[in-house]
């Protein structure tokens, strides 16, 4: 097939269609080996394609030459570009380029995109524009990578409104770890003026934390009107005063909307652009190299709600979380587990996590309380690797077992079990999780000492119900909703030998 392609190419033979089949081939790297050795490393061909009268020819031709990364190529792709004159093959010779060890050309690059900078707008010519903008932006960041800001904090004197993004079933468990009286509750989370980032930085229990802008509760229009606002607004002020550096900032656009994905990513480029030439280019759109996230939620009338995340602000709080598996319980609602059940926590515990995981659960229990001995078990052998990783990173003196809890044996007892309770899946049915769940009553009470308490996170309220009724040593505590849609929640039981 590949033969055949380049017999019909070299006698000019349907020489588009044929290209693009060409490319198609060359997805498989088998059949990208088999072109290089039957062309023998020479590529003279394409490269006189690159001035072929067709442009979707010399498209073809620039993205062929980007797959097979023939170095003594990048010239002619590099001259090619620059003498390129149909606006929508100019992206196609740049995805070619990056392909390339292009440091070289850096300066025809900066060139072009100073060029770009200063054209006026063109309805027609636009599009493609800003795509090899984009791109042009990308590549240099490549081997220039932009200058950042420092967060510095909220000013002296002043206060900033924060939205922190929390459980929406366990917004309370939050609230109450803010010292303000004025926090407004919202239907995913908290809101609130303060001057003291580093106090919000230390609780463990929010998603996100999010910054409205200064004087702007809503934006409606067009994509390029609302770049447009942006741009002119207080946004670019609010921002620089919570950092050092006098560089543009670095953002990407996150637009939260049921607008289909295709129509959604022009949407962004879009305002996006209309932000940057509106700011003076205070603003850069950088997709891969962002340090402020502009968040747009769009509300049922149309409208959208503006706010800001900035990555200039170091949260360290789950650092030490490396290494997880897909089942693997996040660390923000593991840390929500242990703040809820805080206050049947005790200082200075022995705590045995017999489901560990990557160890989650035993790192945020510390957090949350400090332990003086924890133990956790799995079967998974690369889940107790990756739980020593985690530990490892968090300070801690954890002590991994790769073993069944049902064949665990231990020369004393523990004052809290803290897990992640199995559920039903593909691989376990109704029967055997009931079973695991007897088993797992009947086995956690050779374990624990008389008025131990157990924090158990499951779907299955049913079958902690009835172990609780078949086994009248488990006292039901409290029950705390956590995953409304999966039906999880967060059981704590106390257990009494002679009671």
């Amino acid at each position: 097939m590949i033969k055949e392609l380049i017999e019909k190419i070299q006698q000019g033979i349907q020489i588009r269609q044929n290209l693009i089949l060409l490319r198609k081939e060359i997805q498989d790297e088998n059949q990208k080996r088999a072109l290089a050795y039957l062309l023998g490393g020479e590529y003279d061909l394409f490269a006189e394609l690159l001035e072929n009268e067709d442009a979707k020819v010399r498209k073809n031709a620039a993205l062929i030459l980007g797959e097979m990364e023939c170095d003594e190529m990048l010239p002619d792709l590099v001259r090619a570009y620059e003498r390129e004159q149909t606006l929508f093959v100019r992206p196609d010779f740049l995805k070619a380029i990056r392909s390339y060890e292009f440091a070289p050309y850096l300066s025809v690059l900066k060139e072009r995109k100073t060029q770009i900078e200063n054209m006026e707008e063109n309805a027609e010519e636009v599009k493609h524009l800003r795509e090899e903008a984009a791109l042009l932006q990308n590549m240099i960041f490549m081997y220039e990578k932009p200058k950042k800001h420092t967060f510095t904090g909220i000013p002296a004197g002043k206060s900033a409104e924060v939205i922190l993004l929390t459980n929406r079933c366990q917004r309370e468990a939050t609230r109450k770890q803010i010292d303000l009286e004025k926090v407004m509750m919202l239907a995913g989370g908290i809101r609130f003026y303060t001057n003291e980032i580093e106090k919000i930085l230390k609780i463990r229990t929010w998603k996100e934390m999010l910054f409205p802008i200064p004087g702007i509760s809503s934006l409606e229009g067009t994509p390029e009107e609302i770049g447009s606002f942006l741009g002119g607004s207080r946004m670019g002020e609010f921002v620089a005063s919570l950092h050092k550096g006098n560089d543009p900032f670095l953002f990407r656009v996150e637009l939260k909307s049921n607008m289909p994905l295709e129509k959604k990513g022009i949407w962004i480029r879009r305002m996006a652009a209309k932000l940057e030439t509106a700011s003076g280019r205070k603003w850069k759109n950088a997709p891969e190299e962002y340090e402020v996230e502009i968040r747009l939620i769009q509300t049922k009338e149309e409208k959208f709600i503006p706010l800001l995340k900035l990555y200039t602000i170091q949260d360290e709080r789950f650092s030490y979380r490396k290494e997880y598996l897909p089942t693997s319980i996040s660390p923000v609602n593991a840390a929500l587990l242990m703040e809820l059940g805080k206050e049947y926590l005790k200082e200075d515990a022995q705590v045995l996590d017999p489901f560990c995981g990557v160890g989650t659960m035993l790192i945020e229990r510390n957090a949350a309380v400090r332990a003086r001995t924890m133990y956790g078990l799995d079967i998974l052998e690369e889940a107790v690797e990756k739980a020593r990783e985690n530990t490892k990173r968090a300070g801690l003196p954890i002590h991994y077992i790769n073993r069944n809890f049902f064949d665990f044996e231990h020369e004393y007892l523990f004052d809290e079990i803290v897990t992640n309770l199995p559920g039903k899946n593909k691989n376990r049915n109704e029967g055997q999780i009931a079973g695991l769940y007897q088993n797992f009553f009947e086995k956690a009470m050779t374990h624990l000492k008389d008025g131990g308490v157990l924090l158990l996170y499951t779907s299955e309220k049913a079958l902690i119900q009835k172990n609780c009724r078949r086994y009248p040593q488990y006292h039901f505590r409290k029950e705390y909703l956590i995953n409304e849609k999966e039906r999880k929640s967060l059981f704590i039981l106390q257990m009494y030998r002679n009671r």
